[in-house]
């Protein structure tokens, strides 16, 4: 933890309720990180008896946070930084993320509770009696095939339903879960007054009353047409009645929401003008912490390898994702993940170099770019972006051989890879051009070798960053930008003087036609994959 520094007066903070933890990044007026602290939920309020924040039912698809659990961490984490000696009233505004698709069902009275609050009475006992459902259905919740068949019945089929949604109905998003909801609890569905996401719940908290839901964080409910930002009927009406008035109506992510609530000014010291500026999910404020912009796609190469797109015209499909922007209200962004990530390299590392990266690394600069057509599909675990399993590996004549050298399987699932993550951003919509960056974070973007191979794939120079909690920073930065006002000043404007990403690779133009041809087979490989 970082001690506040004297050069400013002015501070913005960035919250991120996540599964594990809320944790806060403070950055001062030139966007230096100037105090960090978090609650875990297991270890700091253990009596919830969650396990990694979540209780796991016996149908073990079900799987919930205590939501009160979130309301007490809240007081716990503003408590920690008041001992610390933090100025909340040099606070000029405040932002944050929550974990993106879980949902929060507020009681009948709830919203005259948040207009009441009393500081010198905690969150919790407050709220002990807001909420009609105790327990909040969250992102690592698998419970609801049979809702999500209803939606995509509903709106005319998976891609018609990713067509105005941004993604075809998948368990954890948030429509799917109220529909369940309403069809299994209906006593508690009719109480409800209203329904908010994580990161709407949230700001609720901060601003008194129920916060609207914003555009970013809204497209990851199976609920938002993405073209209009407006509510889908017919995604309302197959999900639950009335469903609109629980849910509110959708803002910009750059929406102020007004001043904090003075509960907060009268038991922390917040100025009674601090800000607020609209929560959104954990993965749109990551994009904010990475400042991606217009043309940049972010890699991040980690257990899961994640991907996060710019978009300006965007082409949903039945695999990712479609998000409103949270940075540019007439943007969008992609979400793709990938299960097969650093485990993989890991595990052709461990059998390929006797566990050496550097040996590792020999091997792929000893293996031409291209592999002389040799291409290596490794799924170890069922894949999301295809869903298929299964290791293939095929010579340059297109036919399937047993195995390659130690070259050319170092370089086969290197280059395997980035293939897979070009083609299914070329098919979201993302487009190569002479201003693309590759920005990549993550355990392997120290791999210089790697990154070589990373720049000549998508044709474009790589920037590594070192970006630690990039979701609640990247609030920060919004809550800066939200304060300054986003109809005055660009997001990209209001970050630019924060510290340069580092070039880490450029692009060899003498492959490129190599890897296009090489796109094209890797294509038919993986589609044959998907299929059988």
């Amino acid at each position: 933890m970082t001690s506040i520094g004297k050069s400013s007066e002015k501070l913005f903070i960035g919250f991120d309720f996540s599964t594990q933890q809320v944790k806060a990044i403070a950055i001062d007026n030139n966007l230096a990180v100037v105090h960090e602290a978090s609650v875990q939920f297991d270890k700091d309020l253990p009596h919830y008896g969650t396990q990694g924040g979540v209780h796991i039912q016996a149908d073990g698809l079900t799987i919930t946070s205590p939501t009160l659990m979130w309301v007490e961490a809240l007081d716990l984490l503003l408590s920690k930084m008041k001992q610390d000696r933090f100025d909340f009233s040099k606070v000029s505004s405040l932002s944050g993320a929550g974990q993106q698709h879980g949902s929060v069902y507020w009681n009948q009275g709830a919203e005259k509770t948040l207009n009441n609050l009393q500081s010198q009475v905690s969150l919790k006992e407050q709220l002990k009696d807001a909420f009609s459902l105790a327990h909040s259905p969250v992102w690592m919740d698998s419970s609801t095939t049979k809702q999500c068949q209803q939606l995509e019945q509903a709106a005319g089929g998976a891609q018609a339903l990713a067509d105005i949604t941004g993604s075809r109905g998948y368990e954890r998003f948030t429509g799917n879960q109220i529909a369940k909801v309403f069809q299994t609890q209906p006593t508690i569905y009719e109480v409800t007054e209203r329904i908010s996401l994580v990161s709407s719940f949230a700001a609720s908290l901060f601003i008194g009353r129920v916060a609207p839901i914003d555009y970013s964080d809204g497209s990851g409910m199976n609920l938002l047409d993405i073209n209009t930002r407006m509510w889908s009927q017919k995604a309302l009406d197959a999900c639950g009645p009335r469903l609109a008035e629980r849910l509110g109506q959708p803002v910009s992510s750059s929406n102020n929401l007004g001043s904090i609530s003075s509960y907060f000014v009268d038991r922390y010291g917040f100025s009674p003008d601090c800000q607020v500026i609209t929560f959104t999910g954990d993965n749109p404020g990551s994009l904010a912490g990475m400042r991606l912009q217009a043309g940049d796609i972010a890699v991040s190469l980690g257990t899961s390898d994640t991907l996060f797109l710019w978009l300006k015209t965007p082409r949903p499909a039945l695999e990712g994702h479609i998000f409103c922007n949270p940075v540019d209200d007439v943007a969008y962004m992609a979400l793709l993940c990938y299960k097969n990530g650093s485990l993989t390299r890991e595990r052709l590392r461990n059998e390929r170099a006797k566990g050496s990266w550097d040996k590792f690394n020999q091997l792929l600069r000893s293996a031409p770019p291209g592999n002389e057509g040799n291409i290596g599909i490794y799924f170890d675990v069922q894949e999301i972006t295809p869903a298929a399993v299964g290791v293939v590996r095929t010579g340059s004549d297109g036919k399937r051989v047993e195995s390659f050298t130690d070259p050319q399987e170092a370089r086969a699932v290197i280059e395997g890879q980035f293939l897979a993550k070009r083609l299914h951003a070329e098919k979201l919509g993302y487009h190569i051009g002479k201003d693309t960056r590759v920005l990549a974070t993550g355990g392997a973007s120290s791999n210089a070798a790697i990154l070589q191979i990373l720049s000549d794939v998508f044709q474009a120079p790589v920037y590594v960053m070192d970006v630690a909690n990039s979701a609640s920073l990247g609030c920060a930065y919004r809550a800066r930008h939200g304060w300054l006002g986003s109809s005055q000043v660009t997001f990209k404007d209001s970050v630019k003087t924060a510290t340069e990403f580092k070039l880490a690779a450029s692009p060899n133009l003498e492959v490129s036609q190599i890897y296009d041809q090489l796109l094209v087979r890797y294509r038919q490989l993986e589609e044959e994959l998907a299929g059988s």
